[in-house]
């Protein structure tokens, strides 16, 4: 569900680094928002990231 589905961004993995620099695997999620948009004239409820809410991509319902 972490998944634009305008431009399709999603989740990134890395590395959590301690003091004594030790790595462990750590998620990256997106800033992903459900929002009322229209497609084709009718409103539809679409996963957005707020990069493409901001760049105006999306036109809101």
């Amino acid at each position: 569900m972490a998944k634009c589905d305008i431009c399709g961004k999603g989740i990134h993995f890395g590395n959590n680094v301690s003091h004594s620099h030790r790595r462990s695997n750590r998620i990256f999620n997106s800033n992903i928002r459900r929002v009322k948009c229209k497609v084709n004239g009718t409103p539809k409820t679409l996963h957005v990231c707020t990069r493409c809410l901001k760049s105006d991509k999306v036109e809101r319902a």
